[in-house]
Formats: structure tokens, C-alpha cells, sequence
């Protein structure tokens, strides 16, 4: 199909489909669905929302049909977030499985795992976390001790995670275990797949300073887990894992660009301040929308020459430490424009503190999926090859 028949099509589609409601910018992170079987939708419009884009296949455009995506290319889904962009549409779907999970299944899952689990992430079905750091093993990840014992047809899995992002909200979860403690440490892990249900497995979320609480304590006392949740081969975990944290470094370091309705910094400006913006408040809003725009076309170039064949890699690095810092230079803008009332931690009228919360939430952003100092020093010795790196 040529571009401008798709572009012309979605773009009516779009207009007949997209409810008016979820065409304005998201004001909180309570608007933004996430899916699952605990979730509850903000309104009706979410839901159909959902359920449209879900049908098209364009919750995930670039997945083939046969897992629930809309089998476009990579131009045509370009031209999708184009037009879903040109109306204000929000996202129809957050999902770590989407982001992390569903690329490290498409490569290394079985194709019973992939018919198992991918559609039911592209429709927003199955809510996945991500069990990886423990409380000895951060940036270091490799040192992780949670153990996988093989038992007949069964794992049974012992140990715990720390900063499992909303793990009291998953519905199953993507996890490295150590299935041969006498191995080096970066072998012997395996990539198990399990349902959060599961008898044995507990979560307690941890407070942050910014009130909320996304992370959780995860803890698993001989949870069984059917061999055939393995993904991968035994003791070759860490090279999915590897594989998707390049995944999910690319996703911490463009989530500011993700939210799709979200308002630019000189309308928020504009509309708390008018005409009477500060020349040195108006000269760092410009810097910043430059600066992001130039990232948001570096993340284009990296996707594009990753859709080659050529990989993203260690560049994953630069997009995580390069986009966090840009998005905490916004939450803190956000905090200049609005002055005093930024402070306000409570009231309808301040949507509960966002404003202050987002930009101490932010200050996470540089040590989640690895800290910047390991980006810094990935950057280093990989992508600039620095000698003594």
C-alpha cells in the first residue's frame, strides 16, 4: 500500500474510532491503562479505546498478525504515531510486555510461548513485571541468588527481587533465576516465565519519597513452576536478558517521548504564566524542546538502523542515560513554571501533587535499569571505545 493510501486511511480510521475523551493530554498516571486482570478502566472510553486499537492489531503495529499485532512496517507505523500524534491520542496501552518482554519473546520464545502469551499482551489481558535486581544484586546484576531447582516436570524457585515495579499489580512475571549455583556467575541463570498467582509468591510495596509506591519487595518460597515456562535454554538466561534490557533501557530513556497527549513545556508555560514568561524561563524551555526534539530523532535513527539489522546494543545505553536526563530537565522546568503552586502536595485542583511527585519520581530514572554511572562506562568502553575503558 502506498504511504499516502495508509496515511489516509488511518487517519479516517482514527477519526471514526479514537473516543474524544482519550484525545486529551494525560493529566496523572492513574489515566494511563495498563491492562490486566486486575485492572479496573477509568471510564468507558479507555476500555473501547483499548479494545479498537487491540482489534486492529495496532496496540503493538510492528508485531506480526499471528501474535496479535498489526503486521505494519516499520514506515507504517511510523505514519501511525504520526497520526495518532496529529489528533492528541493517547496510547491505548502501557505494558512492560510490550516494551521488554514481548521483543525477547519474538526472538527467543518458543512458538508455544508466543501464541501463549503474546496476544494476550497485545489486547492488554495479561499485566507482566520484571524480576531481576535483588537486594545483593543491583547493577550487578549477575550476582542474583534466587534459585530454580529442577524437580521432575517442575522449578521450584526460592529467593527474592527488590524494585519489581508494580509487582503487587502483575499478573504473571518475567524472572532470572540460578539454575546451577557451581556455574561462573553469568551462567547457570536461566529466564523463567510465571503466573504472580502462583502458591508461594508474595509482594510488599516500598514507599518513595515522591508518596508513591510502583516498586515492590518480591519474595518466592518454593513457588513451582511448569519447565515448560522456560525460555530459552537452562543456563543461558543471560543473554535474554541482556537482550531485553537493551529493550528496556531504550524504553526508560524515551518514556517522556511515549506519552502520547502529553502537553509541550511552552504550552504548559502559556497556559500557567500567559504572555509573561520569563526571558530566562522562555530561553531554557526552548533549550530543553530542542534538546528533546534532537533525541527524539536520535531514537527514530537508532529504531530505523535497528530495523536494518544492525542492532541497538550498547547504544541502548546512550538513549537511557541521554533521555533521563532530558526528563528530569522537564520535570524541573515543570516546577519553574509553576512556581509556589508546584509545592502543593494535596488538592483536586493540583491533581494530588503531581507536579512535585513527578519530578521527585524522576530523580529514579538514573538508577533504575541500571544507573547512569554504568551507563557512562558501558557508553565508554562499547560505543566510544575509550582506551582503559
Amino acid at each position: 500500500m502506498a504511504d499516502t493510501d495508509f496515511r489516509a486511511e488511518t487517519r479516517d480510521w482514527l477519526q471514526a474510532n479514537c473516543p474524544p475523551e482519550m484525545r486529551k493530554p494525560v493529566e496523572s498516571d492513574g489515566a494511563v491503562c495498563w491492562g490486566g486482570r486486575k485492572w479496573r478502566f477509568k471510564s468507558d472510553a479507555q476500555k473501547l479505546w483499548l479494545e479498537r486499537m487491540a482489534a486492529q492489531g495496532w496496540t503493538v503495529p510492528e508485531w506480526p498478525k499471528a501474535y496479535g499485532g498489526g503486521g505494519l512496517s516499520r514506515e507504517d507505523a511510523k505514519t501511525l504515531a504520526q497520526e495518532m500524534h496529529r489528533i492528541g491520542a493517547r496510547s491505548p496501552l502501557s505494558s512492560f510486555g510490550i516494551w521488554m518482554l514481548g521483543p525477547a519473546l519474538l526472538k527467543y520464545g518458543s512458538e508455544a510461548q508466543k501464541q501463549e502469551h503474546l496476544p494476550k499482551i497485545a489486547r492488554g489481558e495479561i499485566r507482566w513485571c520484571q524480576g531481576y535486581s535483588e537486594p545483593g544484586a543491583g547493577s550487578d546484576l549477575a550476582a542474583l541468588r534466587t534459585s530454580a531447582i529442577l524437580e521432575g516436570d517442575h522449578y521450584v524457585v526460592n529467593g527474592q527481587k527488590v524494585w519489581t515495579s508494580y509487582a503487587d499489580r502483575a499478573d504473571w512475571i518475567f524472572c532470572l533465576v540460578r539454575t546451577d549455583p557451581a556455574a561462573p556467575k553469568h551462567l547457570g541463570i536461566s529466564f523463567l516465565l510465571f503466573d504472580m498467582a502462583s502458591e508461594g509468591v508474595s509482594t510488599s510495596p516500598i514507599k518513595l519519597i515522591s508518596g508513591y509506591s510502583p516498586f515492590c519487595q518480591t519474595f518466592f518460597d518454593d513457588v513451582r513452576v511448569p519447565a515448560h515456562n522456560l525460555m530459552g535454554e537452562a543456563g543461558k538466561g543471560w543473554d535474554i536478558a541482556k537482550y531485553l534490557l537493551t529493550h528496556e533501557r531504550e524504553m526508560i530513556g524515551g518514556m517522556d517521548f511515549a506519552a502520547t497527549g502529553r502537553d509541550a513545556l511552552h504550552q504548559l508555560a502559556k497556559t500557567a504564566l500567559g504572555d509573561a514568561i520569563p526571558g530566562l524561563l522562555r530561553a531554557d524551555i526552548v533549550r530543553h524542546e530542542i534538546d528533546a526534539l534532537a533525541f527524539g530523532l536520535t531514537m527514530e535513527r537508532v529504531k530505523d538502523e535497528a530495523k536494518a539489522g544492525q542492532g541497538v546494543g550498547a547504544l541502548s545505553s546512550m538513549l537511557k542515560y541521554y533521555g533521563t536526563e532530558v526528563n528530569k530537565q522537564r520535570q524541573e522546568l515543570i516546577m519553574a513554571i509553576n512556581g509556589s503552586d508546584s509545592l502543593l502536595w494535596e488538592g483536586e485542583t493540583k491533581h494530588e501533587g503531581d507536579m512535585a511527585k513527578g519530578w521527585l519520581r524522576s530523580r529514579a530514572n538514573s538508577i533504575e535499569g541500571g544507573t547512569s554511572e554504568v551507563q557512562l562506562n558501558i557508553i565508554a568502553k562499547r560505543v566510544l571505545q575509550l582506551p582503559g575503558a
